[in-house]
């Protein structure tokens, strides 16, 4: 009887055993099956598009440098003037008449000078009685330039070769340092003023060329970056950039499109292979048959493509497909091994 029960008891053990082996297996969960590229680098086409403004080589507003009444308006609406070209004067009689007043004193202290000197030599007079007799002309010299500075600054002149703009005042009103008369541009050069975000710093250098696209047009016009600000802003952290227009014609403040292309070498992947995680990016990367969570450095973009600046090395096998299904440390099944050919994915073999 005892041996029943032992055979039994035995029976129970080994179907109990075969039952948590089978459920075990049954909770194990098959590996991941994705599709992975091996990182080298390539050459990739990167760029983006950043928005501008288009400026006059030369822009002022035309404001006088004193108060007073016009007596000459010479400003027609968008007329071209030349450099010199007198284009306003303000009333300066009062001006006039005291230039005449300040020469005739001129005229007679340097008369009492000169004779003072004629004494001086034959000691009729004294040194300080010269002295200022002398000084009583400088006085008076001095006047005389500072009134000359301020006739000069009744006369409005155009300080460079351009496009007036449309006229702001009549002839006879009264302006004041405050008031605008006009404005003045060099419509014949065009420079483009743009922001670059400091990621693609590098694809902007001076001497090299830009598209422009003008608003509403498909027609891509070239220019020529000129300078770069040396200081990033520290609020919105872009770069600022000075291009000018090589042909083509923009109207000043004009908004405009800056293409920005350039062939870069380094290891990209796709854009949707980065998961962003709260302080940094990871990629995936397949080490011994398991996924490993690396993370990383990115770089400049284009459409499809992220450059990585570091934490995947040439020759590592990174998941570009399957992603999502990919634990931490779990093993996955290869399923193809695609290449990069300028950037692209394409399909190579199939495991």
């Amino acid at each position: 009887m005892k041996i029943v029960y032992f055979v039994i008891f035995l029976f129970v053990i080994i179907l109990s055993y075969s039952c948590e082996n089978k459920t075990s297996k049954s909770k194990e969960k098959p590996p991941a099956i994705v599709d992975v590229i091996i990182a080298e680098n390539v050459k990739f086409p990167t760029g983006t598009e950043v928005n501008g403004s288009a400026l006059s080589e030369e822009m002022i507003e035309l404001y006088p440098e004193i108060s007073g009444r016009l007596i000459l308006l010479n400003i027609p609406d968008g007329a071209s003037v030349q450099e010199g070209a007198v284009l306003a004067k303000i009333n300066d009689a009062e001006l006039q008449a005291q230039l005449d007043q300040q020469k005739a004193q001129l005229d007679l202290a340097v008369k009492t000078e000169q004779r003072l000197k004629t004494l001086l030599n034959v000691n009729g007079v004294n040194q300080s009685e010269y002295d200022a007799a002398l000084n009583q002309v400088s006085s008076i010299n001095a006047n005389v330039k500072m009134l000359n500075a301020q006739i000069d600054k009744t006369v409005i002149k155009a300080p460079f070769s351009g496009k007036l703009g449309l006229r702001m005042v009549s002839i006879g009103a009264y302006v004041t340092p405050q008031t605008i008369l006009g404005t003045l541009q060099q419509t014949e050069k065009i420079k483009i003023d743009f922001t670059v975000p400091e990621t693609y710093a590098s694809l902007v250098t001076i001497g090299s060329t830009v598209n422009v696209l003008v608003n509403g047009s498909d027609e891509k016009q070239p220019a020529i970056i000129s300078a770069i600000e040396p200081q990033i802003n520290f609020d919105t952290r872009n770069i600022k950039v000075r291009a000018r227009l090589k042909t083509g014609t923009v109207r000043p403040g004009a908004f405009v499109k800056v293409l920005l292309d350039r062939i870069e070498d380094g290891i990209v992947v796709p854009s949707n292979v980065i998961i962003p995680d709260a302080s940094s990016n990871k990629v995936i990367v397949i080490k011994n048959n398991k996924a490993v969570f690396v993370d990383v450095e990115t770089g400049i973009r284009n459409e499809d493509m992220v450059e990585l600046l570091s934490g995947v090395n040439p020759g590592d096998t990174v998941v570009v497909s399957g992603v999502l299904f990919v634990r931490a440390n779990a093993a996955v099944k290869i399923r193809k091994v695609k290449t990069q050919i300028n950037g692209n994915i394409q399909d190579t073999k199939k495991l």
